[in-house]
């Protein structure tokens, strides 16, 4: 790391917060070393032990020793135990979403549910009986709304709440929400569809608002419950040394935070199914509503435990306006030029504040190198993240049209939108064999699987998921008695032969609706690889104070794949829908290709990125009474400043 902290030390007596807090504190020693890092560190050939230890891998120990995780702390579960509740009551909750807005109440119900559903085996519940068309738009919009409140929750978060405020506001703005859906499903308000379409929509914004702030903040407050986050070398139980990798701690968290995210997930989209089918969209409703109120409770009880970081005020301006400042003459009237520019690796090493004159530095600028070093980092996630949307539209087919899909398939008693828990239920098993065997064999085989390979990898895995459900919805389309016009299959009562705009019951194909098994076994392994990680990218790229930002537009990818849905809305359904899965597939493909060769060299810059120090901010008051406390008084610090001299502050240059 450049420089040291013996300066911002002085800074100390006022405000602790300038070395970074306990969690730094208590591993600062006596004296500042130095430990060389590997040559690839370019621009960084040291390290301060005052902030790692002095057990901080030699270059020949990184090359050779085998990585290991630390203990998950049992904290870290809690808070995933939290999550668990959150996405049982979203997930129990919007399963049912396209039926509630497809399907047309059943001939004698007064629930939406099905009359004598144990015979009645390939009918579906139903409320607004508003089509396909529909349900896909509102369900994708749902997706794109939940996903954009993050960008502003997490900079409440960030700058103001702080990650736990934000996170139990939000709670109690989503119980309200599911409060409100739970009324827009009671029998005597379906009963007018006008009534009820408002009720759901009010509810739905609402919910979506509280879900918002959740996901953002709690993601980054999961992680944040390791105590160590830079390399150490230690000796394990059987004598030998190994390096215990925060990088692949945050990989074994956040592997297990998505385990029980797909836990809450399927038990509640399973038990919801069946609610809606045998009981009604009430009970569908009510259930994960109750289950929900634990998430504060857990909370509350746990606060004194966990590590929570306080807001920073608004580090998000200083962000923008260093980006904006690294831009300046860069941009070039030739593109070729252009390009080089903004290129040549010297973007965020020329604004620096050390490598900035003292009398050029802009006001705003109170902070070291390595936040800029963090800053840096945290762009070049986001920059990740915008490719994402591409393989996002694979995985949403899961929410809406392969439920659909199900529908026209026979289902033999079993609710169309409980075919799509074979996702998560594929997750779990899945989540423990790749970080118990696969990925420990790989590091075993000396194949580093780092997070660019493996989003790489969820997008051709995504590909794959499109191919067999265009697959699938083809032979449908051969089977069915209506052709292309297989979703909306049914008896017209008037003639007594199917048709695609029969009033009857529903008429579906031969083929048995396991038959999408491959499909979601697909998806969940591309979730493996580009979900999960991009969570745990998240977070190990992004600077402390803007980890719930950075969370955000990683989660806003979603609201953008959700608007991409939406215009590929009009393929979603008869006799398009082989278009709509073939055309998310090959968009994949593309996408993951380029962003393999475009992101391959910051592949190669894992371990540099990962152990970037921790930087510093400050307020401008603050900064001026550092540069005081360290120059004697303001009067000799203006004089060296006009004389020329090479006056470094430590809020402001190089810490």
């Amino acid at each position: 790391m450049p420089g040291n902290l013996d300066d911002m030390a002085i800074g100390a007596k006022h405000d602790p917060s300038l070395i970074g807090g306990p969690d730094e504190n208590h591993r600062r020693g006596s004296a500042a070393h130095e430990v060389e890092l590997p040559a690839v560190y370019e621009g960084q050939k040291t390290l301060s032990t005052d902030l790692i230890g002095e057990n901080f891998p030699t270059q020949e120990e990184m090359a050779t020793l085998p990585r290991v995780s630390d203990p998950v702390p049992w904290k870290a579960y809690t808070v995933a135990f939290v999550e668990l509740c959150e996405r049982f009551s979203y997930y129990g909750t919007t399963v049912v979403y396209q039926n509630y807005i497809q399907r047309p109440i059943p001939l004698g119900s007064t629930t939406g549910a099905v009359p004598n559903a144990a015979s009645n085996l390939n009918t579906s519940a139903g409320v607004l009986n508003m089509g396909q068309r529909a349900a896909t738009g509102l369900t994708t919009f749902n997706q794109f709304w939940v996903y954009l409140v993050p960008l502003f929750s997490a900079y409440i978060a960030d700058a103001h709440w702080g990650r736990y405020k934000t996170i139990m506001v939000s709670i109690f703005v989503a119980i309200v929400g599911h409060v409100i859906l739970v009324a827009s499903a009671a029998p005597s308000v379906i009963q007018s569809q006008n009534s009820a379409l408002a009720a759901f929509i009010i509810g739905m914004l609402i919910m979506g608002l509280g879900t918002g702030g959740f996901k953002p903040n709690i993601s980054p407050l999961v992680a944040e419950q390791v105590n160590h986050e830079y390399m150490r070398v230690e000796t394990d139980k059987h004598g030998r040394k190994v390096i215990v990798d925060p990088a692949i701690t945050y990989s074994r968290i956040y592997n297990y935070f998505y385990l029980f995210i797909n836990i809450g997930a399927l038990v509640g989209q399973i038990g919801m199914s069946y609610s809606e089918r045998y009981v009604g969209f009430w009970l569908a409703f009510l259930l994960p509503t109750i289950l929900f109120t634990l998430c504060p409770i857990v909370l509350l009880l746990c606060k004194r435990m966990y590590r929570l970081t306080p807001p920073q005020g608004s580090v998000l301006g200083k962000a923008m306006r260093l980006f904006i400042f690294a831009n300046k003459g860069k941009w070039k009237l030739n593109p070729v030029a252009c390009w080089k520019s903004l290129h040549n690796g010297q973007f965020w090493e020329d604004v620096k504040p050390s490598r900035i004159p003292p009398q050029s530095r802009p006001s705003w600028m109170t902070f070291d190198d390595a936040w800029a070093d963090e800053v840096g980092r945290g762009f070049r996630a986001c920059e990740v993240f915008l490719w994402l949307p591409l393989y996002w539209l694979t995985y949403n087919q899961l929410n809406n049209n392969l439920t659909a899909q199900a529908g026209s398939m026979t289902l033999n008693g079993l609710p169309n939108d409980v075919v799509s828990n074979l996702d998560p239920f594929a997750l779990i098993i899945l989540i423990p064999i790749f970080d118990l065997l696969i990925y420990p064999g790989l590091r075993k085989a000396g194949i580093r699987f780092t997070p660019i390979k493996k989003i790489a990898l969820g997008f051709a895995t995504g590909a794959l998921a499109m191919v067999w459900a265009t697959v699938v919805q083809q032979y449908i389309y051969w089977q069915s008695p209506c052709g292309y016009g297989a979703s909306s299959c049914a008896i017209d009562t008037t003639t007594g032969l199917p048709s695609s705009e029969g009033d009857g019951d529903a008429v579906v194909v031969t083929i048995n609706v396991w038959v999408q098994t491959g499909a979601y076994v697909l998806i969940a392994i591309s979730e493996i690889f580009a979900s999960i990680v991009s969570l745990e990218y998240a977070f190990s790229k992004a600077p402390k104070n803007m980890r719930s930002l950075v969370m955000s537009v990683n989660l806003f990818m979603s609201a953008i794949s959700a608007a991409l849905g939406e215009a590929f809305n009009y393929l979603a359904n008869d006799p398009l829908l082989v278009w709509n899965y073939g055309v998310a597939g090959v968009l994949a493909a593309i996408g993951g290709t380029a962003f393999w060769f475009r992101y391959k060299k910051l592949d190669s810059e894992e371990d540099m990125l990962n152990n970037l120090a921790t930087g510093h901010l400050v307020t401008r008051a603050e900064a001026d009474m550092i540069d005081s406390a360290r120059h004697g008084s303001d009067s000799d610090f203006e004089k060296e400043k006009h004389a020329g001299a090479p006056v470094v502050s430590p809020a402001k240059a190089d810490v």
